[in-house]
């Protein structure tokens, strides 16, 4: 998880930060079942999980079965840092 989003996470209030631990810790069990995430357009390897108003955009590296969170935001932020 990138510096960004656990600092985002932290600030939350506490339960803001357990859904969002909750979204994390379910998409790390299964990415692709979960109906809130989707393809970010314009980019090949990078997704998006929808919990409530808040983003979580994340890459997947299935040659090393790892889920790379790279930021947490609300819909209006998230989507201008890329």
């Amino acid at each position: 998880m990138s510096k960004d989003a656990q600092k985002f996470i932290n600030k939350q209030p506490r339960q803001t930060r357990q859904r969002l631990r909750n979204a994390l810790i379910q998409l790390a069990e299964d990415p692709f079942t979960n109906p809130n995430v989707k393809r970010l357009k314009g980019t090949d390897s990078m997704l998006r999980l929808r919990v409530g108003d808040f983003r979580i955009v994340f890459s997947i590296e299935e040659q090393k079965l790892l889920i790379l969170v790279i930021a947490i935001g609300s819909r209006g932020d998230v989507y201008n840092k890329f």
